[in-house]
């Protein structure tokens, strides 16, 4: 320990580091973790000692997947009131989608406008993906250059009009582009033509809704991302992966060289078609949540290292939104506050860690996004860390979750692991529920 330095000292008897969970102190200088030490090292004079006793100390959580909204669809989500919920949950740093905000982030000046809007309101650290579009392959290199952390398109229609869906031709002209400068492509895969052919019925019934996007349109869909992303040698990621059947083609590509990375979401690990009432379309995300067998599968697919990681996709609406019919609901899963608990308390039942939970929820999104400073407890990185009760239950009550609109397919549910607090760069941002003002900084790439 470099003594002088360290003004913060935090001590548990399970922290979880890359090698493993073990008794030890982290010494923190300047938000920096300067070093992890033996349990019972001295503790410098002049640092503050926070002893967590049991509960665990994990890394910060990355969460790669969040729909901020902000601004322009506002009412429905804002960076106030995401990154609080992200603090409750333990996420320390978070990338926020191109879309569903008006402007989207498809050119540097919209991105200037995002960034302009989050600056005082951020509770955790966040940075910003880029879009893909028909018409904006020109600012693809200059979004590049102003430090987005890469691209999403979608191959069928996104749900609003601003953020149009790429077709092949388009896909191989985007994808060829951001490879040029050595980006990274994430993907919403789904096959227009097998939705288009898929049986479309309105209505309450969740069997109705989930035929409507059969696993074909994923299976398809990432089976030509693939053959592209193998003759441009791009790198690609596959987005929110619901269909179990899809994991094969992925294993395959990878170990033919294709750089495809994939992830997927608390609501496909931990919720289950069977048990979708009929008109609760707090439960509607496209891809669809699956059958409990496709579920194991995707479980499987975690285990084997197929799966890299697993983001919330935290895609709120107004409550007005959901109706009950799920052809008109807006589809998307509000879990943004609820990731860390959902996962371990299925992880857990699965005979999983949580050194599993913070590979698939810290270190590998980490990875994804380049954010060399974030996701593993080790000197030199920032001091961000979620502190965790992991015997602790709680009934989820939507009353009490800080994402704007209080609607949530966890509603009721009784999960594993209280988040007891979270550290960003080694200050206490939130403490069984209480959060302090902003602290959270805007990233860039490779800053």
């Amino acid at each position: 320990m470099s003594g002088a330095d360290v003004n913060l000292v935090l001590r548990s008897t399970r922290v979880v580091t890359p090698e493993g969970t073990r008794p030890a102190a982290v010494a923190v200088a300047g938000g920096t973790i300067d070093a992890v030490l033996a349990y019972d090292t001295e503790v410098p004079a002049g640092a503050r000692l926070e002893d967590f006793g049991d509960d665990v100390l994990l890394p910060g959580l990355v969460d790669t997947h969040v729909h901020v909204n902000d601004p322009g669809r506002t009412e429905w989500e804002g960076f106030w009131t995401a990154t609080r919920a992200a603090a409750a949950g333990g996420i320390t740093t978070l990338l926020d989608m191109p879309l569903n905000s008006l402007p989207p982030t498809t050119t540097v000046d919209h991105l200037r406008t995002k960034r302009q809007v989050a600056a005082a309101k951020a509770h955790v650290d966040t940075g910003f993906w880029g879009g893909a579009v028909p018409a904006n392959v020109k600012d693809l290199r200059p979004l590049h250059e102003a430090g987005v952390f890469g691209f999403k398109c979608f191959l069928s229609p996104s749900g609003v009009e601003e953020f149009p869906e790429l077709d092949q031709e388009q896909l191989a002209r985007s994808m060829a582009e951001i490879a040029g400068f050595g980006g990274l492509l994430i993907v919403h895969a789904e096959d227009p033509r097998h939705l288009a052919a898929a049986p479309q019925r309105s209505g309450p019934a969740y069997a109705d809704f989930l035929a409507s996007r059969p696993r074909d349109a994923e299976n398809t869909a990432i089976e030509g991302l693939i053959a592209h992303a193998r003759r441009l040698n791009a790198r690609v990621h596959v987005l929110h992966l619901s269909s179990g059947d899809a994991l094969p083609l992925i294993a395959a590509a990878r170990r033919d060289g294709v750089r495809v990375t994939v992830e997927s979401c608390p609501h496909f690990l931990t919720l289950t078609a069977e048990e979708v009432p009929d008109g609760a379309t707090e439960f509607k995300c496209c891809p669809p949540i699956r059958e409990a067998a496709n579920q194991d599968a995707l479980w499987d697919g975690l285990a084997d290292g197929t799966i890299d990681c697993i983001v919330s996709d935290h895609s709120p609406c107004t409550t007005d939104l959901k109706t009950p019919d799920f052809a008109s609901a807006w589809g998307g899963i509000s879990s943004l506050q609820l990731g860390l608990p959902a996962i371990w308390t299925e992880a857990r039942r699965r005979g999983h860690s949580l050194d599993d939970v913070a590979r698939w929820m810290s270190a590998a999104p980490a990875t994804l996004a380049g954010l060399t400073r974030k996701g593993v407890i080790e000197a030199g990185r920032d001091a961000d860390f979620a502190v965790l009760a992991p015997d602790e239950t709680f009934t989820v009550d939507p009353a009490e979750l800080f994402h704007r609109n209080q609607v949530t397919a966890y509603a009721g549910r009784t999960l594993h692991g209280v988040v007891k607090s979270t550290w960003l760069r080694g200050r206490r941002i939130a403490a069984d529920g209480v959060l302090t003002e902003p602290a959270g900084r805007l990233l860039e790439r490779n800053h």
